[in-house]
């Protein structure tokens, strides 16, 4: 069993440390990484196509590319490795990626990227930044990824795209697992403008906004009651209940 590890964190960040360390001891697994050179958070499914893609060894073992994070699966899975992994799995990233997180997500991006490319995949990331219990989230991965080799998950016709949100806290506390819809955020908060050197005023994007749709069944709740959150995604951003609508506006 082969699995291909990246993030948006970058090759040294410690979440990527923790799941490799974690998945690299269950019996039959193979694991690799192909994750990038710096942060790329926020990346979502972005390519690059202006400029040439490189990949070095890292002084952790790591492979490092200085792209985003579904380049690095989308190489990996078209040419570097020279084998197809079974499953794709990215993070642990540095805070949550939950409601509409998950459509800026570099995390959710990577793991996307190899769905796309019909293989299993899951996005793991940490309800809270700092790295706090670290070790305890990738005992949680660890133990989802061998439920699911263990349950032949990975032996289903259809790939699966899973999203897994993990309460910073000791292993003992966290809660069982909550299979769970995407909330919603407010907006985010407002740009922040600051004045550089040459006096041109510079703009960075606000931080996120609170959760607005945090009811109970969604990814916000279920973490915030001390579980871990798992949602199963799509690619189809199709509106299909509007398709009917939609048709008869354009009936001649």
């Amino acid at each position: 069993m082969k699995i291909l590890i990246s993030n948006d964190d970058g090759h040294q960040a410690p979440g990527i440390v923790a799941l490799h360390q974690a998945l690299q001891v269950v019996a039959g697994v193979e694991v690799e990484v192909v994750a990038p050179e710096h942060n790329n958070s926020a990346k979502s499914n972005a390519l690059t196509l202006n400029q040439p893609l490189y990949v070095h060894p890292g002084a952790n073992g790591f492979r490092y590319v200085n792209g985003t994070p579904a380049d690095c699966v989308h190489i990996a899975l078209t040419g570097v490795l020279g084998y197809r992994p079974d499953l794709v799995v990215s993070g642990i990233n540095n805070g949550a990626n939950m409601g509409d997180d998950t459509i800026y997500s570099g995390t959710v991006g990577a793991a996307m990227e190899g769905y796309l490319f019909g293989i299993p995949a899951i996005a793991f990331s940490q309800v809270e930044k700092g790295w706090a219990h670290l070790e305890s989230a990738a005992r949680v991965a660890r133990d989802l990824v061998q439920q699911a080799l263990s349950q032949g998950w990975l032996e289903r016709p259809h790939p699966f795209l899973l999203n897994v949100n993990i309460p910073n806290r000791p292993y003992e506390q966290i809660g069982d697992v909550e299979v769970c819809r995407l909330g919603r955020r407010h907006a985010a908060e407002s740009v922040i403008a600051q004045t550089s050197p040459r006096g041109e005023t510079m703009y960075w994007i606000g931080g996120a906004g609170a959760a607005k749709d945090g009811a109970d069944g969604t990814d916000f709740h279920a973490t915030a009651m001390g579980r871990v959150s798992v949602t199963p995604l799509q690619v189809d951003l199709t509106h299909h209940a509007a398709l009917g609508d939609w048709a008869g506006r354009f009936k001649s």
